[in-house]
């Protein structure tokens, strides 16, 4: 081995040499042959930006996976990886800038409706608490003394705002989901409501209480605790207006993807557009499988394959428009429909034969690579302690046996852009961990599954763009349609109201089930 590493490293310095050498050799030639284009490359500047590699299994580039791969591409194929590099221009530069100052105003925008939400819920909290507090500070001496009904009601009030805390604290602080375009108007009716409904109360405490010195401190309590009743039902409301109303289906939503025409079909109450556009958006990246852009590159090659076949003459001299081209080529494409249909039929079939025969392969490689694990595993338990293997150990002792096969399905498939290396290596250690079966291991990799199964990096939309015609803060109709776009595809949807069922009953008499058995002389019976 040591004589290969020397041999090796013999030839790689060897090779360095000799291309270095080579190097110098054609750059002395350049000098002598055109001296003004080292001058003028020198002179050009441009700005890079070097991305780190990605650590694909199989590679990112989807052009690699053409069908014209014969099953042995692997002997055959060489594989060169490196960092890339890519231009970027003063106008990209500034885009950025704007995204950033774009996002910024995002987060201003979220906090400060936080902001003003929990600093009116400190007042509606501290308020009943003021109530009760400002006549023993200001004329303590002049007040009545406060009885056992009074000492009651100070516990009334410590329990009511606990619970209102509580259920505050459940129904409004939440982690927010999503950036909505416009604001949620019954969460803004409802704080204008709080914020109303405080501020008279306040009043009419300021004119009635603190102008004229009230002696009659359990009467002050006893408007402090219809203050926190007050509250209470508030609270009331707000659970009706927020999550109730919008329990009963109303409404069913079809969804279509308008690349592939995947569709969806959902139940939804009344909702907003906008918080309808937020369910659908929910439940598209676990319902939906994911989006791969590399399926949809078949068709395209094949018809541009068909109209690159076609030639168009000319023969009224250049004179003439290009209208007529075209016309002549599509005239002359619809010629050759009729032959199109066995050209897809042949591809389908041998797509779909290379795919169940790579599939078999996977299937048979990872079957033997599980039953290697288990050999291991049952080898290992009479070791040391010391010698056992953790499930990443054996996931990458196992994954060579298997990472060919999978390599090659994957690419037939075209879903080598979703699965790295280590996403791979993560799964299968999950898989050894929980002792799941070979089936269940490739159950991620036969199938597509939903977006919500990948990577994030590589699925996830940081934004998307509401399309509608009504306004996003209106209730769902029907016959409205909205549609989500996104950079690659949009989601088009459209709402159809629940039809009213008119259920009838009718009655059957238990009596009525007899039956009589109708005999004729001609029957054996």
């Amino acid at each position: 081995m040591s004589a290969a590493m020397d041999t090796e490293s013999t030839y790689s310095g060897y090779s360095h040499y000799s291309g270095h050498s080579k190097k110098a050799h054609r750059q002395g030639r350049d000098r002598h042959k055109s001296p003004r284009s080292k001058d003028g490359s020198r002179s050009e500047k441009s700005v890079t930006i070097q991305t780190p590699p990605a650590e694909p299994l199989l590679g990112n580039d989807a052009s690699r996976a053409e069908e014209g791969q014969d099953d042995n591409w692997g002997e055959t194929t060489t594989a060169i990886t490196g960092t890339s590099e890519h231009s970027i221009s003063q106008e990209d530069i500034a885009r950025i800038s704007k995204d950033l100052e774009d996002s910024v105003g995002l987060e201003c925008k979220r906090y400060l409706g936080l902001t003003v939400a929990a600093v009116l819920g400190l007042l509606v909290f501290l308020t009943p608490i003021a109530f009760i507090l400002l006549p023993q500070i200001l004329w303590r001496d002049d007040l009545e003394p406060c009885g056992t009904v009074c000492e009651g009601l100070f516990i009334s009030v410590a329990f009511k705002l606990l619970i209102l805390l509580i259920g505050t604290w459940a129904l409004f602080f939440r982690q927010p989901k999503a950036d909505i375009p416009r604001v949620f108007v019954f969460r803004a009716l409802l704080l204008v409501l709080i914020f109303l409904f405080v501020f008279s109360y306040w009043l009419f405490y300021g004119v009635r209480i603190l102008d004229s010195k009230d002696t009659n401190y359990q009467g002050i309590v006893q408007y402090a605790v219809s203050l926190v009743d007050a509250l209470l039902f508030i609270h009331y409301l707000a659970i009706v207006l927020l999550e109730l109303r919008q329990l009963q289906p109303m409404f069913t939503v079809k969804v279509v993807r308008s690349t592939d025409g995947e569709s969806r079909y959902y139940s939804l109450g009344h909702l907003s557009i906008q918080r309808a556009a937020l369910v659908v958006l929910e439940n598209y990246y676990k319902d939906f499988t994911v989006y791969n852009p590399a399926l949809l590159t078949a068709s395209k090659s094949r018809a541009a394959k068909h109209m690159a076949g076609l030639k168009v003459y000319n023969v009224d001299g250049p004179g003439n428009n290009a209208s007529g081209q075209s016309r002549a080529m599509i005239a002359a494409a619809a010629r050759r429909r009729d032959s199109s249909h066995n050209e897809l039929y042949y591809e389908e079939a041998d797509h779909e034969r290379r795919v169940k025969k790579r599939r078999a392969r996977l299937v048979v490689a990872v079957e033997e690579a599980f039953t290697h694990i288990k050999r291991l595993q049952a080898e290992e338990q009479q070791k040391a302690p010391g010698e056992m293997m953790d499930p990443r150990e054996a996931a990458q002792a196992i994954f060579p046996s298997m990472a060919r096969a999978l390599q090659k399905y994957l690419r037939t498939t075209r879903q080598q852009q979703y699965h790295s290396m280590e996403s791979i290596l993560q799964h299968l250690s999950f898989c050894i961990t929980n002792n799941m079966t070979p089936k269940a291991f490739l159950e991620r990799y036969l199938n597509p599954g939903p977006t919500l199964q990948y990577d994030r990096d590589r699925w996830f939309s940081k934004q998307w763009t509401l399309v509608s015609e009504e306004a996003v803060t209106s209730g769902l109709q029907d016959g409205i349609v909205f549609v989500l776009k996104c950079l690659d595809f949009s989601l088009v949807v459209n709402v159809k109201k629940i039809p009213f069922i008119k259920l009838s009953e009718e009655f059957i008499d238990p009596k009525s089930h007899k039956f009589v058995l109708r005999l004729q002389s001609e029957t054996s019976v």
